[in-house]
């Protein structure tokens, strides 16, 4: 079986078990986690489905992506969504209640809503990272990955002097190889012309995958992104018939905070290797 139809086995099918098993016993041998113990199947199978079931891939993104948390604790130690509650109310940032109809959930971020006066681009990178650990633990979103939409209207000086060229880094190393997520597209909406100097300081960094799934729609999107998301799915605001953008994030909102918790958990351990129960999972659009 090629790495796609792996993917789409259950975690528990036996056909898996020699590719955790192999994962595992080269990632325990690995002098930067000689002090684990184990790893759970379900945490492995995360990675190995990012990778197509490339081992050698899978070992190198898990690295990377331990490499990453002990790297960045300034954003990594503090997965509290109570703790960004009036960026979050502010509508900044939502998952939408339903996939597209290729199966990826479907992020948007709303650039305006964020004030960078009241909250650090650190802080902003956090509700990503959030997110990310929240989705990532559902299994279609490991087979079908994620689309996001960034609008930003709104985008100030401000905003920008807050993009350094560490952050940007950071940010460049979790969308090419340090996260367990596929990313399938970035769709950029109501970009102005002084965005383009923080987006030239992130682009050399990602890897041309990402770069060719990069789209730029301008102010005129509303035709563009219904040709490639479903209109039922998307907010009136963004050109569809779904939920309007201030009841999707609300809703997305509340479910991160029910997620306090397992957050919390998973910044306290170690390695993010935590159990998890079915409630944990259980998607915004149930």
């Amino acid at each position: 079986m090629n790495g796609l139809e792996l993917s789409e086995l259950p975690d528990d099918s036996e056909q898996l078990g020699s590719y955790v098993n192999s994962l595992r016993q080269r990632a325990l041998k690995a002098t930067e986690l000689s002090a684990v113990g184990t790893f759970s199947d379900g945490f492995l199978i995360k990675f190995l489905r990012a990778r197509d079931f490339d081992v050698d891939l899978s070992l190198k993104l898990l690295l990377n992506y331990q490499r990453w948390r002990r790297e960045s604790p300034e954003i990594s130690s503090c997965l509290s969504p109570s703790s960004v509650l009036g960026l979050l109310n502010a509508s900044y940032h939502t998952v939408l209640p339903q996939r597209d109809h290729t199966g990826s959930r479907v992020l948007i971020y709303r650039i305006g809503q964020w004030s960078p006066k009241d909250w650090s681009a650190f802080q902003v990178f956090r509700v990503s990272l959030m997110t990310s650990e929240i989705i990532v633990m559902e299994t279609e979103t490991q087979r079908s990955g994620l689309k996001a939409i960034f609008d930003l209207q709104g985008w100030s000086l401000g905003h920008a002097l807050q993009i350094t060229p560490t952050l940007a880094r950071k940010i460049s190393s979790v969308l090419s190889d340090s996260f367990p997520l596929k990313v399938r597209g970035i769709h950029l909406v109501n970009e102005p012309k002084f965005f383009r100097p923080v987006f030239a300081m992130i682009r050399p960094f990602l890897p041309d995958k990402i770069k060719q799934r990069i789209h730029m729609h301008g102010s005129d999107f509303h035709n563009t992104l219904s040709n490639i998301f479903p209109p039922a799915i998307l907010p009136p605001e963004y050109g569809g018939e779904g939920p309007g953008i201030d009841e999707a994030c609300y809703g997305w909102t509340n479910q991160l905070l029910q997620s306090e918790k397992l957050l919390q958990q998973i910044a306290a351990h170690p390695t993010a290797d935590i159990a998890v129960t079915p409630d944990d999972l259980r998607e915004s659009g149930d």
